[in-house]
């Protein structure tokens, strides 16, 4: 070792040791979030434990260069921490402050959403709806979350193909046939999916904007579950096939809406699963700092601490019931931003079932 890595080596030992002294004489065994702080400031990891001081600890047992945690402590020149009143509770604020930061060594978000995808509505003049692993634009729509990424995106080519929206580039240029000057332009390159009629061809001047437009609507409110347009086109043109006795036209035909009806009958299923995620959550906190959650599908809408008289608990009644009980029936779509907690409250009962026995449901008066 050179003289110089021996000094940066000597360097980081001791501030290894003024962490671990600084987490031993000033860190409790309870619930809680931690920071790493780089020299300059930055926010390099965030992570959370239902015991603070243990986890932290542990840090600085771990074997360097091959472990993970070994790796993060020697990156930080600063640690701090923030209780919290239980794990759930530090759960969320550990996302949240994810979110906020978005700390380089978090690789990615603690979430489970390995095995979910969601529909994305792009933005833009002719808007295509796309199959992704997890919201990274707070502006477009999302729509899921689904299972089985492959069998979605199948489903979403034969919804794109029945209703002739644009699969191609995203920097593709579009020319609306309404776009009367650019028309002659548009018209050069082609686009085999609208000579085959399976794309109103919006960047080939094939449709003006109303009319693409128009097609978007019915895609969107086939998710949302208010138009099975896309189901009767085909079941119609599967019959129509059928008759002629095209027989195997009328089999791709019972294919493709078979793939469409199967993302209906997910979408269903799971949008019944987040609106069951509508309730008070009553959670244990450390030292008697109990809270009460009020969720509706599956995102946190207010916190409050857990009433300890008749009026306060009047209150808490008061406020789930106007937030809870009589709020109206909302869109499928998801906003971006609640797509992470939404994962993670799914997640949680997943893991931890027994902790529905501490939700609490809300109904309307009748």
């Amino acid at each position: 070792m050179s003289p110089r890595s021996a000094t940066r080596a000597r360097a980081g030992d001791e501030v290894l040791a003024r962490l671990r002294g600084e987490v031993r004489t000033g860190c409790d065994d309870r619930p809680g979030v931690y920071r790493m702080h780089a020299a300059g400031g930055e926010v390099v990891y965030v992570g959370k434990s239902k015991r603070l001081r243990t986890r932290l600890l542990s840090y600085f047992r771990a074997s360097f260069p091959r472990d993970k945690s070994a790796r993060i402590v020697r990156e930080a020149a600063r640690i701090d921490w923030e209780y919290t009143p239980s794990e759930f509770a530090a759960l969320l604020l550990e996302m949240r402050l994810i979110k906020r930061f978005r700390p380089r060594l978090n690789v990615a978000m603690k979430r489970d959403d390995r095995h979910f995808a969601f529909i994305k509505v792009t933005r833009g003049p002719a808007p295509k709806l796309l199959v992704v692993r997890a919201a990274s634009d707070d502006a477009a729509a999302y729509y899921g979350p689904f299972q089985g990424a492959q069998r979605l995106d199948d489903a979403l080519r034969e919804l794109n193909d029945v209703l002739g929206l644009r699969d191609c580039a995203l920097d593709r240029r579009v020319y609306f046939a309404d776009q009367g000057e650019l028309f002659q332009i548009a018209r050069t390159p082609g686009c085999i999916r609208h000579e085959v009629r399976k794309c109103l061809g919006p960047c080939v001047g094939g449709c003006s904007a109303a009319q693409y437009g128009s097609r978007l609507a019915v895609a969107r409110a086939f998710l949302e579950g208010a138009d099975d347009g896309p189901l009767d086109t085909l079941r119609r043109e599967m019959e129509a096939s059928s008759t002629r006795l095209e027989f195997e036209r009328a089999a791709v035909l019972r294919d493709k809406l078979q793939r469409l009806e199967e993302l209906r009958t997910q979408f269903v299923r799971l949008r019944f699963g987040i609106e069951a995620l509508t309730f008070l959550y009553h959670v244990a906190g450390h030292d008697g700092d109990d809270r009460v959650y009020l969720v509706r599908r599956g995102r946190v809408r207010a916190e409050r601490p857990a009433p300890r008289d008749a009026a306060q608990r009047g209150a808490l009644e008061a406020l789930a019931l106007e937030m809870l009980g009589n709020a109206p029936r909302e869109s499928a779509q998801l906003p971006a931003h609640e797509i992470d907690e939404l994962l993670l409250i799914s997640s949680w009962f997943h893991r931890f079932p027994r902790e529905m026995a501490r939700t609490e449901r809300v109904a309307a008066p009748a």
